[in-house]
Protein backbone atom coordinates (compact mmCIF):
# COMPACT_ATOMS: atom_id res chain seq x y z
CA UNK A 1 0.00 0.00 0.00
CA UNK A 2 0.98 3.35 -0.45
CA UNK A 3 0.82 5.65 2.61
CA UNK A 4 1.74 9.14 2.85
CA UNK A 5 2.90 10.41 6.18
CA UNK A 6 2.69 14.34 6.57
CA UNK A 7 4.88 15.53 9.34
CA UNK A 8 8.65 14.88 9.82
CA UNK A 9 8.84 14.68 13.86
CA UNK A 10 9.00 11.80 16.41
CA UNK A 11 4.93 10.74 15.76
CA UNK A 12 5.58 10.84 11.79
CA UNK A 13 8.74 9.01 12.00
CA UNK A 14 8.00 6.53 14.25
CA UNK A 15 4.15 5.22 11.99
CA UNK A 16 7.04 5.51 9.46
CA UNK A 17 9.38 3.54 10.63
CA UNK A 18 6.32 0.87 11.36
CA UNK A 19 4.74 1.14 8.16
CA UNK A 20 7.71 0.67 6.16
CA UNK A 21 8.12 -2.42 8.73
CA UNK A 22 4.46 -3.92 7.51
CA UNK A 23 5.31 -3.69 3.81
CA UNK A 24 4.07 -0.26 2.96
CA UNK A 25 5.64 2.07 0.77
CA UNK A 26 6.01 4.98 2.62
CA UNK A 27 6.40 8.95 2.20
CA UNK A 28 6.63 11.30 4.43
CA UNK A 29 5.63 15.00 3.81
CA UNK A 30 6.57 18.13 4.58
CA UNK A 31 5.80 21.63 3.47
CA UNK A 32 9.68 22.52 2.07
CA UNK A 33 12.00 19.36 1.38
CA UNK A 34 15.37 21.29 0.86
CA UNK A 35 14.48 23.52 4.09
CA UNK A 36 13.62 20.21 5.97
CA UNK A 37 16.81 18.38 5.16
CA UNK A 38 19.04 21.97 5.95
CA UNK A 39 18.21 21.41 9.30
CA UNK A 40 21.17 20.64 11.37
CA UNK A 41 20.37 20.76 15.16
CA UNK A 42 17.96 18.37 16.88
CA UNK A 43 14.35 19.56 17.49
CA UNK A 44 13.18 20.90 20.74
CA UNK A 45 12.07 17.10 21.81
CA UNK A 46 16.09 16.40 21.88
CA UNK A 47 15.51 14.50 18.44
CA UNK A 48 17.88 14.03 15.95
CA UNK A 49 17.35 16.78 12.97
CA UNK A 50 15.05 14.80 10.11
CA UNK A 51 18.50 14.72 7.76
CA UNK A 52 20.20 12.76 9.49
CA UNK A 53 17.05 10.45 10.81
CA UNK A 54 16.66 9.81 6.85
CA UNK A 55 19.98 8.35 6.47
CA UNK A 56 19.57 5.70 8.43
CA UNK A 57 15.40 5.29 6.69
CA UNK A 58 16.25 6.27 3.04
CA UNK A 59 14.05 4.20 1.77
CA UNK A 60 11.57 6.03 3.28
CA UNK A 61 10.49 8.97 0.66
CA UNK A 62 10.64 12.41 1.31
CA UNK A 63 8.56 15.06 -0.60
CA UNK A 64 6.27 17.84 -0.58
CA UNK A 65 2.88 17.57 0.75
CA UNK A 66 1.00 17.61 -2.40
CA UNK A 67 3.45 15.41 -3.87
CA UNK A 68 3.17 12.59 -1.14
CA UNK A 69 -0.65 12.50 -1.32
CA UNK A 70 -1.73 12.72 -4.52
CA UNK A 71 -0.94 8.78 -5.10
CA UNK A 72 -1.45 7.61 -1.72
CA UNK A 73 -4.03 5.03 -1.03
CA UNK A 74 -3.84 5.65 3.04
CA UNK A 75 -2.60 9.51 4.84
CA UNK A 76 -0.97 9.98 8.18
CA UNK A 77 -1.79 13.50 9.60
CA UNK A 78 1.00 14.02 11.96
CA UNK A 79 1.54 17.63 12.38
CA UNK A 80 1.28 20.43 15.00
CA UNK A 81 -2.74 20.62 15.58
CA UNK A 82 -2.06 24.57 14.70
CA UNK A 83 -0.92 23.82 11.40
CA UNK A 84 -3.03 21.47 10.40
CA UNK A 85 -6.01 23.16 8.40
CA UNK A 86 -3.67 25.45 6.65
CA UNK A 87 -1.60 22.04 5.44
CA UNK A 88 -4.59 19.59 4.46
CA UNK A 89 -7.52 22.17 2.83
CA UNK A 90 -4.87 23.19 -0.21
CA UNK A 91 -4.85 19.32 -0.70
CA UNK A 92 -8.43 18.60 -0.67
CA UNK A 93 -8.77 17.62 -3.76
CA UNK A 94 -6.06 14.82 -3.75
CA UNK A 95 -7.79 13.75 -0.17
CA UNK A 96 -11.09 13.32 -1.89
CA UNK A 97 -12.53 9.74 -1.06
CA UNK A 98 -9.21 8.73 0.66
CA UNK A 99 -8.86 7.79 4.49
CA UNK A 100 -7.46 10.24 7.08
CA UNK A 101 -5.64 9.17 9.72
CA UNK A 102 -5.69 12.09 12.62
CA UNK A 103 -3.07 11.70 15.58
CA UNK A 104 -2.74 15.17 16.28
CA UNK A 105 -3.54 16.75 19.70
CA UNK A 106 -3.35 20.61 19.32
CA UNK A 107 -1.07 22.83 21.30
CA UNK A 108 -0.98 21.31 24.96
CA UNK A 109 -1.68 21.88 27.66
CA UNK A 110 -4.11 24.12 26.96
CA UNK A 111 -6.46 23.02 23.81
CA UNK A 112 -6.91 25.69 20.85
CA UNK A 113 -10.32 24.21 20.23
CA UNK A 114 -12.50 21.72 23.01
CA UNK A 115 -15.85 21.02 24.50
CA UNK A 116 -18.14 21.98 21.62
CA UNK A 117 -15.64 21.31 18.71
CA UNK A 118 -12.54 18.87 18.00
CA UNK A 119 -9.36 19.13 15.83
CA UNK A 120 -11.12 15.98 14.24
CA UNK A 121 -14.47 17.56 13.50
CA UNK A 122 -12.82 20.56 11.94
CA UNK A 123 -10.52 18.57 9.32
CA UNK A 124 -13.89 16.84 8.42
CA UNK A 125 -16.13 19.83 7.78
CA UNK A 126 -12.97 20.97 6.06
CA UNK A 127 -12.60 18.18 3.85
CA UNK A 128 -15.73 16.51 3.65
CA UNK A 129 -15.39 14.00 0.74
CA UNK A 130 -12.41 12.87 3.15
CA UNK A 131 -12.55 9.91 5.45
CA UNK A 132 -11.11 11.29 8.40
CA UNK A 133 -10.64 8.94 11.61
CA UNK A 134 -9.15 9.85 14.80
CA UNK A 135 -6.88 7.53 16.63
CA UNK A 136 -3.58 7.03 18.43
CA UNK A 137 -3.91 10.54 20.02
CA UNK A 138 -4.09 9.19 23.49
CA UNK A 139 -0.71 7.45 23.59
CA UNK A 140 2.82 8.49 23.09
CA UNK A 141 4.54 7.57 19.37
CA UNK A 142 6.36 4.62 20.88
CA UNK A 143 3.35 2.86 22.13
CA UNK A 144 1.20 3.58 19.20
CA UNK A 145 3.83 1.97 16.92
CA UNK A 146 4.23 -0.96 19.45
CA UNK A 147 1.39 -1.51 22.25
CA UNK A 148 3.35 -4.83 22.95
CA UNK A 149 6.32 -2.48 24.63
CA UNK A 150 3.34 -1.81 27.57
CA UNK A 151 1.84 -4.96 28.83
CA UNK A 152 1.97 -7.20 26.55
CA UNK A 153 -0.23 -4.95 24.87
CA UNK A 154 -3.11 -5.38 27.43
CA UNK A 155 -4.30 -1.96 26.89
CA UNK A 156 -6.92 0.19 24.94
CA UNK A 157 -6.35 2.35 21.53
CA UNK A 158 -9.46 4.38 20.52
CA UNK A 159 -10.97 5.68 17.15
CA UNK A 160 -13.68 8.25 16.00
CA UNK A 161 -14.97 8.76 12.49
CA UNK A 162 -18.35 8.69 10.25
CA UNK A 163 -17.49 6.50 7.70
CA UNK A 164 -17.77 2.77 8.97
CA UNK A 165 -16.46 0.99 6.58
CA UNK A 166 -13.01 3.69 6.74
CA UNK A 167 -12.96 2.66 10.54
CA UNK A 168 -13.06 -1.28 9.70
CA UNK A 169 -10.09 -0.70 7.16
CA UNK A 170 -8.53 1.86 10.60
CA UNK A 171 -9.19 -1.10 12.91
CA UNK A 172 -7.53 -3.73 10.79
CA UNK A 173 -4.35 -1.08 10.14
CA UNK A 174 -4.37 -1.26 14.03
CA UNK A 175 -4.78 -4.74 14.61
CA UNK A 176 -1.44 -5.08 12.67
CA UNK A 177 0.31 -2.69 14.47
CA UNK A 178 -0.43 -4.96 17.25
CA UNK A 179 -3.21 -3.35 19.13
CA UNK A 180 -5.65 -6.16 20.82
CA UNK A 181 -8.32 -3.78 22.34
CA UNK A 182 -9.71 -1.59 19.73
CA UNK A 183 -12.82 0.74 21.22
CA UNK A 184 -14.91 2.05 18.43
CA UNK A 185 -16.39 5.36 20.49
CA UNK A 186 -18.66 6.39 17.75
CA UNK A 187 -18.84 9.23 14.88
CA UNK A 188 -16.26 12.07 14.43
CA UNK A 189 -17.87 14.10 17.10
CA UNK A 190 -16.35 11.77 19.93
CA UNK A 191 -12.73 13.17 18.86
CA UNK A 192 -13.06 15.40 21.53
CA UNK A 193 -13.18 12.89 24.22
CA UNK A 194 -9.98 11.67 22.89
CA UNK A 195 -8.32 14.89 22.23
CA UNK A 196 -9.27 16.81 25.79
CA UNK A 197 -7.36 13.74 27.52
CA UNK A 198 -3.95 15.20 26.03
CA UNK A 199 -4.56 17.93 29.46
CA UNK A 200 -4.20 14.94 31.41
CA UNK A 201 -1.96 12.71 29.77
CA UNK A 202 0.59 15.49 30.78
CA UNK A 203 -0.39 15.58 34.47
CA UNK A 204 0.41 11.64 34.35
CA UNK A 205 3.41 11.48 32.30
CA UNK A 206 4.68 14.57 34.73
CA UNK A 207 4.29 13.16 37.79
CA UNK A 208 5.27 9.44 36.68
CA UNK A 209 8.36 10.95 34.78
CA UNK A 210 7.88 8.30 31.96
CA UNK A 211 5.55 8.28 29.03
CA UNK A 212 5.27 4.57 28.60
CA UNK A 213 1.58 4.03 30.07
CA UNK A 214 -1.86 3.96 28.62
CA UNK A 215 -5.24 3.51 30.05
CA UNK A 216 -6.78 0.52 29.98
CA UNK A 217 -10.50 0.17 30.48
CA UNK A 218 -12.09 -2.47 32.76
CA UNK A 219 -15.79 -3.26 32.34
CA UNK A 220 -18.03 -5.83 34.83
Amino acid sequence: MKIAVLGTGMVGRAHAIRLVELGNDVTIGTKNVAKTLSVTNPDQMGNPPFSLWHKDHSQIKLMTFADAVKDADLVFEALHGSAVLNVLKPLESFLTGKILIDISNGMPPTLFVANTDSLGEQIQRALPKTKVIKTFNTVNAIIQVNPQLLANGDHDIFLSGNDAGAKADVNKLLQSYGWKNIIDLGDITTARGTEMMMPFWLRIFSSLKTPMFNYKIVMK
